[in-house]
């Protein structure tokens, strides 16, 4: 059974193994891929528009008017985004060895040539 199955898999890869990956990864909004437009600000981009990280730092006490998350009503409260930013360096030990630590870490190495010094 495991030699059909590893036969199967590996005909399964060979039909999609060049395919472009298109992965519309289930917490994004489709229209900034179709816009394409720029975030604002990083906290814009890692904080308010990824509800893995204000979740997590929602579930240690923080508020989400201070993280600039979107009211109901969709308005935002008066919180900068230096602050905000400011909030979640505060609280990155939170995320080590998450998915959010992996995709921030890369994002800021590999996509804008942020180095830890």
């Amino acid at each position: 059974m495991e030699k059909r199955s590893r036969g199967l898999a590996r005909a399964l890869y060979e039909t999609v193994c060049d395919l472009p990956i298109l992965s519309p990864h289930g917490h994004t909004n489709p229209a900034w891929f179709a816009q394409n437009h720029c975030f604002e600000n990083p906290a814009a981009l890692f904080v308010t528009a990824d509800h893995y990280v204000f979740r997590m730092l929602y579930s240690k006490g923080m508020s989400l008017n201070d993280l600039g998350v979107p009211r109901r009503d969709w308005s935002i409260a008066d919180v900068g985004p230096r602050t905000v930013w400011r909030s979640v360096a505060g609280q990155y030990h939170l995320f080590r060895g998450t998915p959010s630590e992996m995709w921030i870490n890369y994002s800021l190495s590999d996509v804008f040539g942020i180095e830890a010094t």
